[in-house]
């Protein structure tokens, strides 16, 4: 009997990113199924009737609910990332302080390695990288340079998007950006 692998996603979606590079890593053959998430499918309500999120990978008709892992700062950095484009004035300036203590932390973590694990792509390197992908937007909304502080970090994505089934798996940057841009509008977040 075949496998069957259907990967229930969000194209911007940096956890589901995490999910189509490990996919990706292990030479795993999926259909993709974007989520209209204001409109969700009948197979992701039933396939995570808790938590009602993507990803869910479903393999062979049983669905897996959470990213491949969770580490305390990766949801720091989501949480602070998300201010750089839904907050503004002296809550996006804290925000942007808070943001770049993160990546300098994660810029020391990586030292002076190729990537995370020392000089070969690996699974924290999945766990990280899908972060890369909104960069352009937390920079464009928050009015600064990720390379200027943490240039060891911007590297290194380059590393990891020279890796061709990175690149093919994460979403284009500006792509990520015109979609945040379609969010601020839709929540009705005004810059000042």
């Amino acid at each position: 009997m075949a496998e069957k692998v259907i990967l229930l996603d969000l194209f911007a979606s940096m956890f589901g990113m995490r999910a189509r590079v490990a996919l990706a890593a292990k030479g795993v053959e999926y259909e993709y199924r974007e989520e209209d998430l204001r409109n969700k499918s009948q197979l992701l309500l039933e396939s995570n009737p808790i938590h009602k999120k993507i990803p869910v990978l479903i393999h062979n008709g049983k669905p897996v609910c959470e990213s491949l892992i969770i580490v305390e700062y990766i949801d720091e950095l989501y949480d602070v990332g998300r201010k750089m484009w839904t907050k503004n004035g002296e809550e996006l300036e804290a925000a942007k302080k808070e943001f770049a203590e993160i990546l300098k932390q994660l810029e020391s973590e990586l030292g002076d390695k190729a990537f995370f694990g020392g000089e070969r792509f690996g699974f924290l390197d999945v766990a990280l990288v899908t972060y890369s992908t909104w960069f352009h937007t937390y920079e464009k909304c928050g009015g600064f340079s990720i390379g200027e502080d943490c240039p060891k970090l911007i590297e290194w994505v380059r590393r990891c998007l020279d890796i061709d089934f990175v690149s093919e798996s994460l979403t284009d940057s500006a792509k990520v950006y015109d979609f945040a841009l379609m969010l601020r509008k839709v929540f009705g977040i005004h810059t000042s």
